[in-house]
């Protein structure tokens, strides 16, 4: 009985550490793309974008400020989403368990992918402070650029599809607020408006939607005993 009662004892900080570790991961993640989106949005406000390794050379000389915050913000939602969309998919466990999984899984090797993406923003801004045979930096980055288009497609994956599946997931397992699960939703939806409109506000509005639906859950598992 007294070992018992001591295994009790130790295990339960633990999980309690462990669900405000997850708590704070969701709360935390969505606003790195939040930030990131808007300043990537306000550096684009007159013009200019990253299509193109020369346009994005361009647009990192420009405005190397924002572009930093954008790539920093980005960086740091990336290591947080992880254990945020693992905390996510406990909430799917009892009725869209298999779903939930899909999309979760999805979500994380998607983010891990744009992880390695949002690095080269440092390397567009030291080029353009250094200057120099632009034309050149543009080619070798372009070049680059190419042989990083399979996980690129893996970033698009689990940011449109595997949030989207995440969140009806959510919506099918009846564990959380369902405006909560239609939030992250939001954001997918959102994201593809933006990109058919041509404006990033449009994400930046489905990123703080997403946000607000992972606060949601934090604030749900920060209550669970």
């Amino acid at each position: 009985m007294t070992a018992t009662l001591d295994r009790e004892v130790a295990v339960a900080p633990t999980d309690a550490l462990r669900r405000v570790g997850t708590a704070a991961a969701m709360l935390l993640a969505p606003w790195g793309f939040v930030v990131a989106n808007a300043a990537y949005a306000w550096a684009t406000r007159d013009g200019g974008s990253d299509e193109t390794s020369a346009d994005a050379l361009a647009l990192a000389a420009a405005h190397p400020t924002p572009l930093r915050v954008s790539t920093i913000a980005a960086l740091l939602g990336c290591l947080l989403i992880i254990p945020a969309a693992l905390g996510a998919i406990g909430f799917t466990r009892h009725r869209a368990n298999r779903l939930g999984l899909i999309g979760g899984s999805l979500m994380i090797a998607g983010y891990v992918a744009y992880f390695g993406a949002v690095m080269r923003g440092f390397v567009d801004l030291a080029v353009a402070e250094r200057g120099g045979p632009t034309g050149d930096y543009a080619a070798v980055l372009d070049a680059a650029g190419e042989a990083a288009i399979p996980w690129l497609l893996l970033f698009v994956a689990g940011n449109i599809l595997g949030t989207l599946l995440l969140g009806i997931a959510l919506l099918r397992a009846r564990t959380a607020p369902a405006w909560a699960a239609a939030a992250i939703c939001c954001w997918p939806v959102l994201h593809v408006t933006g990109l058919i409109a041509g404006t990033e506000w449009f994400e930046v509005a489905g990123a703080t939607l997403q946000a607000v639906g992972f606060a949601a859950l934090a604030v749900r598992l920060a209550r669970r005993r």
